[in-house]
């Protein structure tokens, strides 16, 4: 073989080597990107294919024996008995693992094109197991880095074969193969997906119920159940994972709301509890409920607002202030004794309720309500327990609020010396302490929202102010891209609740700000489109039913009429320029002045096409001289292939020369074709540039017949 042949039979050979391995990869992380792998399995998988890649490149060399391989295999299979008895106990997870300890093992000694066969089917199999565990955006992007890779892996997988099979076959256009082709494959790769984007809006889905059972990764959040360890908020906020997504709509533009999910009563100086009492039952008619009791409403801002929620573990519902109609899908509602609801279950996938509320005003500014709301004595005793004290919280307290005339302005003390006096950490305590709150409070000085939140709680009731701990989450952040509020597992926050007589229950926070908080700009930026585009793939996609449907034709529709109107106003737009240029322009210089200016104007567009036909002649006249050059036999040879198409004939795009002369009949024309096939390879791969003058002999005799 011709060491060009022999290169280009290299390159197209690591080409395959390289789309076979991606293919693997993409089907790997597709099922990473659901979070159901563990990490000795990320650590395996990974290990492989770096490993796999390193030998395609000739980095390192490794040789597994097929006794070695078939030992190990065996091995692992008792140890998948092994794994779903006793280790994942759950029959997909053990065989997640075993697929990819097979990827692996394949990818590692793949060497035939039946081994390369069974590493496209265990590639295939790593989608479809992705395609079960996770409906999130990013198997969509894993989806079409699959398909990349299995038509480039198709493409040079064919080539190679063609390769292999013959060696005589005259072949040109070797340059830049490797990256046409890997262009190519990515065209064609776009364009599949554009061709089956149509279809796949046009098609309704019902799957939402299909999700909800096979997708059973949900997010447990710690602190929104009846317990609530201090440190479980800090951990959760450690997390960066989307909890819900909000749309508001206000008149008026709304600041840092909390969203309440539960309130807590009982604290034993290590974590709070409530009581186990049976909620009241709120039944759900018609996927509508009223929350506010009725009679007279109270004065305040109101709005309306829809939330999304991730699935959860937990089922409680998430506020912003008091909420007082409620649209969701579930057939009843359970609120407790601190004003929490929940839903009765987890949540299902793609979730969502519509609030109409109360937003809650700062008492400094909210009206006394009339009559004023009543505490009873039993609450107000479970409200004021407090757990065995070091004394010195009492005094603490007693200080803070020196000089404070009524309980408001007593809390409001407390609240601002915990703000000042106190640094904000996420830092837990490293070894664990009898009294959290005294290490808090006098020796650390700096911890989280809980101790904050769960020192001036105790500290209130020190002081005989009924008070209680609430958990929730802090505002969010607001995504111009998708205009929603996007709040994650990081917002995690814990207030208080304080009994303030005249106002009822009302908000404090003692959390000073993160000095951390924040991140940079660029960063912020690329996870606010991940999270549009996140958020776009759960509604148009995973949730697309004819409700959707509809409302995308409404917007092509509208759409539609603003192009139209568009349009218009071009089209009026273009006749006035007409009028004010052209007519313009004629009546000062004349008509034939404008005739002149028009005829440049398409001799400057003719002018390219006409200097390449007269250079196309001097070429002619040139081969005809016996001055031709290597160049000129393509030329020669595509003015052949207009003759024969002229008489019927048409070369397919995968024929040599040679062959397309061989499939001729053999007829005279035949024949001269053939003649002509065998000189214009002795002047393109030969260099023989006096069989030119013959090339031009036999094209004016194909001429003529």
């Amino acid at each position: 073989m011709p060491r060009q042949d022999a290169g280009a039979a290299v390159s197209v050979e690591r080409l395959f080597q390289f789309s076979l391995l991606g293919l693997v990869a993409s089907g790997y992380l597709a099922v990473a990107g659901s979070g159901y792998l563990d990490t000795p399995t990320i650590a395996l998988t990974t290990t492989g294919l770096l490993l796999r890649a390193f030998l395609i490149r000739g980095l390192v060399r490794l040789n597994l024996s097929d006794r070695l391989t078939t030992i190990v295999t065996i091995a692992y299979a008792a140890f998948f008995v092994a794994d779903y008895f006793l280790l994942s106990r759950d029959f997909l997870t053990a065989t997640v693992h075993l697929l990819f300890f097979l990827a692996v093992m394949k990818i590692l000694t793949a060497k035939s094109n039946r081994d390369y066969l069974y590493t496209a089917v265990i590639a295939f199999l790593e989608l479809l197991a992705a395609a079960i565990l996770s409906i999130n955006f990013n198997f969509f992007l894993f989806l079409a880095l699959y398909l990349l890779f299995a038509i480039a892996a198709l493409t040079s997988g064919e080539i190679r074969r063609s390769i292999h099979r013959s060696t005589v076959t005259a072949r040109s256009g070797l340059k830049s193969f490797v990256p046409r082709l890997s262009l190519l494959s990515a065209l064609v790769t776009l364009g599949i997906l554009m061709l089956t984007a149509g279809l796949f809006f046009i098609l309704p889905r019902t799957a939402e119920a299909a999700f909800s059972r096979l997708v059973a990764h949900r997010i447990f959040l710690p602190g929104f159940s009846n317990q609530v360890n201090l440190g479980d908020i800090g951990e959760l906020k450690t997390s960066s994972r989307p909890v819900m997504h909000i749309r508001i709509w206000s008149a008026q533009p709304v600041g840092p709301m909390k969203w309440r999910g539960a309130a807590l009563s009982d604290f034993d100086g290590k974590r709070w509890t409530n009581p186990s009492r049976k909620p009241e039952i709120i039944l759900v008619e018609n996927e509508h409920v009223v929350l506010a009791p009725a009679g007279l409403r109270p004065p305040g801002r109101r709005i309306n607002y829809h939330v999304d929620l991730e699935p959860l573990e937990n089922d409680t519902l998430f506020f912003a202030g008091t909420p007082e109609t409620l649209d969701l899908r579930a057939r009843a509602l359970y609120r407790s004794e601190t004003a929490s609801f929940r839903l009765g279950h987890a949540m299902p996938q793609g979730f969502h309720y519509d609030v109409y509320g109360l937003l809650d005003d700062p008492p400094e500014r909210a009206p006394v309500l009339f009559p004023p709301p009543v505490l009873p004595l039993a609450a107000r005793d479970l409200y004021l327990r407090l757990p065995p004290l070091d004394g010195r919280v009492a005094e603490l307290a007693r200080s803070f609020a020196a000089g404070a005339t009524d309980d408001l302005a007593r809390a409001r003390a407390m609240e601002r010396h915990l703000r000042s006096d106190y640094g904000y950490t996420l830092e837990l305590p490293n070894r664990e302490v009898a009294d959290p709150l005294a290490n808090f409070l006098f020796a650390r000085r700096k911890g989280h929202c809980e101790y904050f939140a769960s020192s001036m709680a105790v500290m209130l009731r020190s002081q005989g102010i009924p008070a209680r701990l609430a958990t929730g989450f802090q505002s969010g952040v607001f995504n111009p891209v998708s205009d929603l509020w996007l709040v994650r597992a990081s917002d995690a926050h814990s207030w208080v609740e304080a009994w303030i007589p005249g106002y009822g229950w009302q908000t404090f926070d003692p959390t000073p700000a993160d000095p951390n908080a924040g991140g940079l700009a660029l960063l912020t930026r690329v996870a606010l489109y991940l999270d549009a585009a996140e958020t776009f793939w759960q509604e148009w996609v995973v949730t697309y039913d004819l409700t959707r449907q509809g409302t995308l034709a409404y917007r092509m529709e509208q759409g539609a009429q603003r192009v139209g109107i568009r349009w218009f106003d071009t089209a009026a737009s273009m006749r006035s320029g007409w009028e004010r240029y052209v007519a313009g322009w004629a009546r000062r210089f004349g008509w034939p002045g404008l005739a002149w200016a028009v005829g440049l104007v398409a001799l400057g567009f003719a002018a390219g096409p006409l200097f390449r036909l007269m250079g196309m002649r001097r070429r002619v006249e040139r081969v005809r001289r016996g001055q031709a050059c290597v160049a000129d036999a393509t030329l020669l040879y595509q003015r052949m292939l207009h003759i024969l198409k002229r008489r019927g004939y048409q070369k397919p795009p995968w024929f040599t020369p040679a062959e397309f002369a061989a499939s001729l009949p053999r007829t005279q024309l035949g024949d001269s074709v053939g003649e002509f096939t065998a000189t214009y390879n002795a002047l393109r791969f030969g260099g023989h540039a006096e069989a030119a003058p013959r090339l031009s002999i036999l094209l004016d005799r194909m001429e003529r017949k």
